[in-house]
């Protein structure tokens, strides 16, 4: 069987749905599949997956589930994307003892007990993860419950898109099922040669890891105007002009009355200036957004400059640039959502980059999903 084949459509539970990247990646890949249930907690992120899916993920608490509800639903696959806060760089790294991750814990738990486990399992979080106790536990039940797993460490620029945001990514196999290329079994792999029918890979840790390594897939990037809902002209905010993308079905980010809302304060270039990621629409590497994108300047994401770098006479100061943050829209281009997605109105600006910022990849997790459903035996 596989995912074109004879037992279609896969059946599948998608846990911490959040605003619905997991099933857009779905989509993309083309797998034969229906979510039969989503779950997450947070009610707004939930209004924007039922605005999109008119699906409304279940709002409860998932540690409340038991053995016999997860087997009621007789999934084949089971997709999740729990928080990322125990595990980041950033934080305070407590992993499982942060409370946070109790609920990705609690199923894992249950996979032991389950009368009709998953045959696909896969989970994405932030690099870090892959050394923390959690994943130890994930390893342990995964092999102990007949699993072969194959994981990966993956940026979007491995995949043409000018965006930095790495990500740790576990894909699992319940035998006799089989991974198309299992020489890469029970390995993290920070190559995405698998997905391209690689037998090896031809590059080691160091070369993965190399500028030069990097620098040869910026060549092959995307440039950043690829993926902008409008463009500006001009040398001053006041002045500038404005030219919506025609294929873009999503321009409630930006009307003439309210354009200025992304243009960043003269007084925080001041103060953050040095502090800012600048790129520009040629440019072919953004920084990752984060959740706090839009509230704080400092490592929370490019910002966009809507002035060219240089005149004939000199180089323009911060000021001069007319910086901007990206809209959300722009932001949901860069994780690869299609062009229909869309917030609802009553869903605030700042919320918006919120979930964004929380979101995945579907430029990356598309083709995780398809090699992870690819079904040899």
């Amino acid at each position: 069987m596989d995912s074109e084949g004879c037992r279609s459509p896969w059946r599948v539970l998608e846990f911490y749905s959040g605003i619905g990247g997991l099933r857009y990646s779905l989509l993309k890949a083309a797998v034969n599949a229906t979510v039969v249930q989503a779950f997450d907690i947070n009610d707004l992120a939930n209004d924007v997956y039922q605005h999109n899916f008119r699906h409304r993920p279940f709002q409860g608490n998932i540690q409340t589930l038991n053995a016999a509800d997860l087997d009621g639903y007789s999934s084949d696959a089971w997709l999740l994307s729990p928080p990322c806060q125990p595990y980041t760089r950033q934080g305070l790294q407590k992993g499982s003892s942060d409370a946070r991750a109790s609920s990705f814990l609690k199923i894992l738990e249950l996979v032991p007990q389950l009368l009709q486990p998953p045959s696909y399992l896969f989970v994405e979080n932030v690099v870090g993860f892959e050394t923390s106790d959690t994943h130890a536990i994930l390893v342990e039940i995964l092999e102990k419950n007949n699993f072969v797993t194959q994981e990966f460490i993956l940026s979007p620029l491995q995949f043409g898109l000018p965006y930095s945001r790495p990500r740790y990514y576990c894909l699992a196999k319940r035998k006799p099922l089989s991974f198309e290329v299992p020489e890469f079994n029970n390995q993290l792999l920070r190559t995405p040669a698998p997905l391209l029918g690689q037998a090896e890979s031809t590059m080691n840790k160091e070369q993965l890891q190399s500028p030069e390594y990097w620098d040869e897939l910026l060549q092959a990037c995307q440039p950043v105007d690829d993926f902008l809902v409008f463009k500006t002209f001009g040398n001053d905010k006041g002045s500038s002009t404005y030219s919506f993308h025609a294929n873009d079905s999503v321009k409630s980010d930006i009307s003439d009355e309210e354009n200025n809302v992304y243009f960043v304060p003269s007084s925080l270039i001041e103060r953050w200036g040095s502090a800012m990621d600048i790129v520009y629409p040629h440019s072919k590497r953004i920084c990752c957004f984060t959740k706090s994108y839009y509230r704080y300047v400092k490592g929370t994401g490019s910002l966009l400059a809507t002035v060219q770098e240089k005149t004939e006479n000199r180089t323009p100061s911060l000021q001069d640039l007319s910086l901007r943050y990206f809209t959300p829209r722009e932001v949901a281009n860069l994780h690869s959502f299609p062009e229909d997605f869309q917030f609802p109105q009553h869903i605030s600006l700042r919320q918006r980059y919120a979930m964004l910022g929380n979101s995945l990849s579907v430029g990356v997790v598309a083709p995780l999903l398809q090699y992870l459903f690819k079904n040899p035996l």
